[in-house]
């Protein structure tokens, strides 16, 4: 009479129960640690130097408008008129009552295209105006 030896047989499988939780865990992570660019700057501009500055603490209830060279004018991601300042602002002012407009404007910039903008700000009643630059070292 022959033995012959009887091997085991086991399956070499990866678990996968756990896989659901490590899938959640990775897309919770990139969810919170990921920011989006809201918007696409299409003007250039090198803002003034200035000696002393002061952070805005919300940051969400910023709305910015930037005046590039050659005196392009640019809200969210369009490039605007000085004479649709004030319609686009009256409703951003609308939906948050509290918005702070940040000026990013070009240091080459005209003061009389600056004074324009303020003025459709006033129309709008967008009286919280803050002016952007860079800290002078």
């Amino acid at each position: 009479m022959k033995f012959e030896k009887k091997r085991a047989s086991s399956k070499t499988e990866i678990p996968t129960s756990s896989m659901p939780d490590i899938i959640f865990m990775l897309l919770l992570f990139f969810m919170v640690t990921t920011t989006m660019r809201e918007v696409e700057l299409l003007v250039e501009f090198k803002l003034p130097d200035a000696e002393a500055l002061e952070k805005i603490e919300n940051k969400r209830l910023v709305s910015y408008i930037w005046v590039g060279k050659g005196g392009k004018i640019q809200i969210n991601d369009s490039i605007v008129e000085v004479d649709d300042i004030q319609v686009i602002m009256y409703g951003k002012r609308q939906a948050l009552p509290s918005v702070i407009v940040s000026l990013r404007v070009d240091v080459g910039a005209r003061m009389g295209l600056v004074t324009d903008i303020q003025q459709e700000l006033r129309k709008a009643y967008c009286l919280r105006i803050n002016y952007s630059a860079n800290i002078k070292i």
